[in-house]
């Protein structure tokens, strides 16, 4: 590997397309690259960050000046038992290339986010959640166990039993520990590749949360979209798996051509020319009028079949949605809170963000459940997902407010996703991991990566501010 080179510097974006730094981007094919990336760190004193997809909406794989990893070329599926559901992959590989590995075999990955373009090195350093979260948890709690390589030059392997430790730390680490190097996962079987959906229509908020939690055991997914302009307007789409022999024809379901999500809108029109039609509504009267008709087409209940694809990777549906939020882009904040304390909170949110005529456009709610690992978002809750289109003269404005949002899930006992919201403060990230959990990653740390060569925009941002 040459030493850093000047070509190399390139200008990367967060994916809502409000953050930018340049860094140094390698994309390493071998274990022995990234060596080599880590001795030319040491030699001319920059720092490395990991980057999968991309599809973080903070600045989560953003190294302004140092070195990002893009990782996507390490992508191999290594092996694969279709007996019993169980794949290797390197880091790089997409939920795209995995579920249409397994699929044909009769199996589905037990967590995946909203978009299949995310890389398995994303979704652990994450620790992803899905629509599924209350029953199966997150992405983590289907590793059996992977390999990773430390800024040290050792190389590991973690599990449920061996170096549990760093397994519980690295997965939802934020890759500040070390570079997954490779993954064991557990699938789960379907008998379909059709999930039974049934929708129906809330009035309010109250109801909105009421249901969410009264029907979630009823289902395998459960998801809410939410009018936060209207505040309390919405839909739930909760869905099932089809038990073996429901579905007539699983021959043809369980193949990826069936899975396909299609290019055109109504056979006609190209996706690729949506972001430039949506971006004339992407404004507050604008996008009142579409939630309103979108919540009256919702009023009637119904049931229909829906592929996995289809169900789960909505944001594949428009390629560059984001983009509709203009130039400026957006910014997307998360916050979980118990479901007793959820109602109060996210109504004074939402009132706020009405008040100072800054509100969300789109608001996603789930239902949640605590997990092991050491940097967890989770908890017995609900969580709810708002995009805030950023403007050059709203970004302080929103900044501001947003700072306000963590002060109300803070005293509602809530908890924060570090791949989305790009306000959350040094105070905050105490206020909710609390100093023991912060000092044993600072520990784990030190030992993994002694010389500080992990880091990140997001790290920085939060961990190292000589008090976090």
């Amino acid at each position: 590997m040459p030493a850093i080179a000047p070509n190399h510097l390139t200008l990367l974006e967060n994916f809502g397309h409000s953050l930018h730094s340049p860094s140094y981007l390698y994309q390493p094919e071998r274990v022995e690259e990234i060596l080599e990336l880590f001795e030319n760190a040491r030699r001319y004193g920059l720092t490395i960050t990991l980057r999968g997809a991309g599809r973080s909406y903070n600045d989560a794989a953003m190294n302004g000046g140092g070195i990002v990893l893009d990782l996507r070329r390490m992508d191999r599926i290594l092996d694969w038992d279709p007996e019993h559901g169980v794949i290797r992959a390197e880091p790089g590989l997409t939920l795209e290339r995995l579920w249409q590995h397994v699929l044909p075999d009769g199996w589905w990955p037990p967590v995946v986010s909203g978009t299949m373009t995310t890389t398995l090195g994303g979704c652990l350093a994450m620790n992803i959640h899905g629509k599924n979260n209350f029953r199966m948890g997150t992405f983590g709690e289907h590793v059996l166990e992977f390999t990773a390589l430390l800024p040290t030059g050792e190389e590991i392997t973690c599990s449920p039993q061996e170096n549990r430790d760093l397994f519980y730390a690295m997965i939802g680490g934020l890759g500040m520990l070390g570079v997954f190097t490779s993954v064991t996962l557990q699938m789960h079987r379907v008998y379909s590749g059709l999930l039974e959906v049934h929708a129906w229509p809330t009035p309010s908020l109250e109801t909105h949360l009421g249901d969410l939690l009264e029907h979630a055991p009823e289902y395998d997914y459960i998801v809410g979209w939410l009018d936060a302009i209207t505040i309390g307007h919405g839909q739930i789409h909760a869905a099932r798996y089809l038990d073996e022999g429901e579905d007539p024809h699983p021959e043809r379901t369980l193949q990826v051509s069936y899975q396909t999500l299609p290019n055109r809108i109504f056979g006609i029109l190209p996706k690729s020319l949506l972001p430039y039609l949506m971006k004339p509504f992407m404004n507050n009267a604008g996008v009142w009028a579409v939630n309103t008709a979108k919540y009256l087409v919702s009023l009637r209940r119904h049931t229909f079949r829906q592929s996995h694809a289809a169900f789960h990777f909505l944001l594949d549906y428009i390629p560059h949605w984001e983009r509709a939020y203009g130039g400026e882009g957006l910014i997307q904040y998360q916050s979980f809170l118990p479901k007793e304390t959820a109602l109060p909170a996210w109504t004074e949110m939402l009132t706020l963000a009405k008040k100072y005529s800054l509100p969300s456009y789109l608001g996603v709610t789930k239902r949640h459940r605590p997990d092991p690992f050491l940097l967890t978002h989770a908890l017995d809750g609900l969580s709810l997902a708002l995009d805030f289109k950023v403007t050059r003269r709203n970004r302080d404005a929103l900044a501001k407010m947003l700072q306000t949002f963590d002060r109300i899930v803070l005293q509602a006992g809530g908890r924060f996703y570090f791949a989305k919201n790009s306000e959350t403060s040094p105070e905050t990230a105490r206020c909710f991991l609390g100093e023991e959990t912060i000092a044993r990653f600072k520990t784990l740390k030190r030992s993994c990566d002694p010389e500080g060569l992990l880091q990140s925009d997001l790290y920085r941002r939060v961990f190292e501010d000589g008090n976090a």
